[in-house]
């Protein structure tokens, strides 16, 4: 097992931290296959019910890594092959996509290239404030190829999105509070404390119901309004069934706080 990812539960929250700080969390080949490997884990696991990814050092993930592909090694480089050699279902943006968990970036540094798509295709962003994100791309000759096409028009619309990808632009923490690329900016040294501190919160709650909340609003970026008030009102059944609805529902009425089990 690589311990260039490193994974952690605790109170719920399932901890995947980049561990790759000498090469500022850079993505290797093998780091790629590990973080699919633990993000799929998190979600199958019933003991987890919020993740938070994170980095070590100074940096979130700077990026694929450049430096092994002009040696001829790994993503990128001239000896990589690609096509049908690559499963697209099982890339890192793709599962984190596809999980109902919600998931928290806590964006202890600067995210680049890869790095930023990896933290865009997450729910939730806590940044540094000496953090950047830099889309830095087509300076590279290449594009955005996690995500970043997808994400930042709906998340900031079109003109902007245009903007940031085309000149290749690196955006500042108070840049990407005001576009509302992340929810907060907090000191560096309260990052993460920050995002565990948002993870109980979410993690106390009925995890069905965040799940399927999260399932839904993912379904409705596709849906018309009529056929998303369908799957809303198929998603509500089986909750109504549930023992956490149960739980719910009486501990509002003894005024108390709710002990939901997932069941």
């Amino acid at each position: 097992m690589s311990e260039d990812v490193t994974y952690e539960v605790s109170d719920g929250v399932a901890t995947l931290t980049l561990n790759r700080p000498e090469r500022m969390n850079t993505i290797s080949g093998p780091m790629l296959d590990e973080l699919t490997r633990l993000l799929v884990k998190a979600g199958e696991d019933r003991e987890v019910r919020v993740i938070v990814l994170t980095g070590t050092g100074r940096a979130f993930c700077a990026g694929l890594d450049l430096n092994a592909a002009s040696k001829g090694e790994g993503i990128g480089s001239s000896s990589a092959t690609f096509g049908a050699t690559i499963d697209l279902r099982n890339t890192p943006p793709t599962v984190l996509h596809a999980l109902d968990k919600p998931v928290i970036a806590a964006l202890n540094g600067s995210a680049a290239g890869y790095g930023m798509d990896l933290a865009l295709g997450c729910d939730i962003r806590v940044m540094a404030a000496e953090a950047k994100l830099a889309a830095a791309f087509v300076k590279r000759g290449v594009l955005p190829e996690s995500g970043g096409t997808w994400f930042l028009p709906r998340m900031i619309g079109w003109a902007k999105a245009a903007e940031i990808v085309f000149t290749g632009r690196t955006l500042s923490a108070e840049d990407c509070l005001k576009e509302r690329l992340v929810n907060e900016v907090v000191p560096a040294g309260q990052v993460a404390a920050r995002a565990r501190e948002l993870a109980l919160e979410i993690a106390a709650n009925a995890p069905m119901a965040v799940q399927g909340a999260k399932r839904l609003m993912r379904m409705g970026m596709e849906e018309t309004f009529d056929t998303h008030v369908q799957h809303v009102y198929l998603q509500l059944l089986p909750l109504f069934q549930s023992q956490d609805f149960r739980e719910g529902m009486a501990s509002f009425l003894e005024k108390r706080p709710a002990k939901f089990t997932g069941k």
